[in-house]
């Protein structure tokens, strides 16, 4: 199947009063964080049941629709990425992690990267130096930052807490509202895993966590320590 009829396809399904909805959900509007992205209102469960027929499609198609402005198209573009990464041998694994990284431009809102990042990087660096992800986590770049905490959602599944604490520690006074959740996150399943690993970080930061950070964080604890770690 071509990248013609991928379009084609995508045409089909595109549906205007659901990409106004999603417009404002991802904060398209002037100065947001998604301003700029074009919708065409295709929901997530559709999109991963319309890319079956097109996972053979080559890096450089795949390319062509990660530098485009809609959105659909770089999300089913790194779903792809991902089916294909899992299928692949270490030499193509290596290649989909390199092209994954040169796209982090490409890979710009929340969604793109939760969905993607800890499948392809995360995954990759399982068993390999992760010097990578603590540049990522001190780019300027938001996208770029949330990839490197993200990325360590992979390594929870196997209790390997470092990196999720390390780069906590290193996105703890970043300014982004985006960054603040996404630490919270991985530091709520990180507790979810290993509470100690939580109470630890807790007690040692909780009085100058930023407040979003710290509620996702102590979302799953009882009560009486959400109230304690609230109560600052």
């Amino acid at each position: 199947m071509s990248l013609v009829e991928f379009k084609k396809d995508f045409e089909k399904l595109k549906n205007p009063v659901q990409a106004k909805v999603l417009q404002g959900f991802f904060k398209t509007g002037p100065g947001q964080y998604g301003e700029g992205d074009i919708f065409l209102g295709i929901k997530v469960p559709v999109q991963r049941e319309a890319i079956k027929k097109y996972l053979t499609l080559k890096l450089e198609d795949l390319q062509e629709l990660l530098n485009t402005k809609i959105h659909e198209y770089r999300l089913s573009a790194l779903f792809i990425l991902v089916a294909q990464y899992k299928k692949a041998d270490a030499k193509n694994k290596k290649l989909i992690f390199n092209f994954y990284l040169k796209n982090s431009k490409n890979i710009n809102n929340w969604d793109l990267v939760d969905l993607s990042a800890p499948n392809i990087v995360g995954d990759y660096l399982l068993d390999k130096d992760r010097k990578i992800l603590y540049k990522l986590a001190s780019s300027k770049n938001i996208w770029e930052r949330r990839i490197a905490i993200l990325a360590t959602f992979t390594f929870l599944r196997d209790k390997d807490f470092k990196e999720t604490i390390k780069i906590s520690e290193l996105l703890l006074k970043d300014e982004h509202d985006l960054i603040h959740k996404a630490v919270g996150w991985m530091l709520r399943e990180s507790g979810k895993r290993e509470e100690k690993v939580l109470l630890k970080f807790l007690d040692k930061y909780y009085k100058i966590m930023r407040r979003t950070m710290l509620r996702y964080a102590i979302e799953k604890l009882p009560e009486n320590k959400r109230k304690f770690y609230l109560a600052k």
